[in-house]
């Protein structure tokens, strides 16, 4: 899956969540009862942050080391350090931002299926090397999945929909600047 299948599901998902467990205020939007949840700006960033560590470290900068793109960032030791550090936040300080960078990160661990890669999802448990992934062509292997591949293309069409929806929503209500500075949608 790539950026546009990630924070698009990320967000259409969360706000599923939201609009459900706020059906008792029918007037407001899906999307304004997500923005009294989380920081939608830092689920989208949760939902890419695990590729945005991972891909330059173990594909670019220790690419001899790692010749894995799924490394650290990857694994439930991340995401329970990241959760715990957000838990801490909104106990102390009744800040949410951590809570929802985890929360979109549990949701990119989950529509990368790391479950089907247990050494590097249980990284350490299971061993302290990281499975090695042939990496030469893989942008091209990318594109010619992109359009090869209907899991792949629906994912980062459903995606580019759930975006498009809620940029115009953003607009719709003259909401960019508020949802920009912070992070919310009304």
């Amino acid at each position: 899956m790539l950026i546009l299948g990630h924070a698009g599901i990320t967000l259409g998902a969360a706000t599923l969540a939201a609009g459900v467990a706020n059906y008792k205020q029918p007037r407001e939007s899906w999307f304004a009862a997500l923005s009294r949840y989380v920081d939608i700006r830092f689920l989208l960033v949760g939902s890419l942050l695990p590729d945005i560590i991972d891909k330059p470290v173990g594909q670019y900068f220790f690419r001899e080391t790692f010749n894995n793109g799924r490394i650290f960032s990857h694994t439930l030791l991340f995401l329970i350090v990241i959760s715990a550090i957000g838990f801490y936040l909104f106990k102390r300080h009744r800040q949410v931002w951590m809570l929802s960078l985890a929360a979109g990160t549990l949701m990119h661990l989950v529509l990368d299926e790391m479950w089907n890669t247990p050494a590097t999802l249980f990284w350490p448990l299971i061993g302290i090397h990281f499975p090695a992934v042939e990496l030469t062509g893989w942008a091209s292997s990318i594109l010619k999945a992109l359009f090869s591949e209907p899991f792949l293309y629906i994912t980062e069409a459903v995606g580019f929909v759930i975006l498009v929806w809620f940029a115009a929503e953003l607009i719709r209500k003259k909401d960019v600047g508020v949802f920009l500075k912070y992070g919310k949608i009304y």
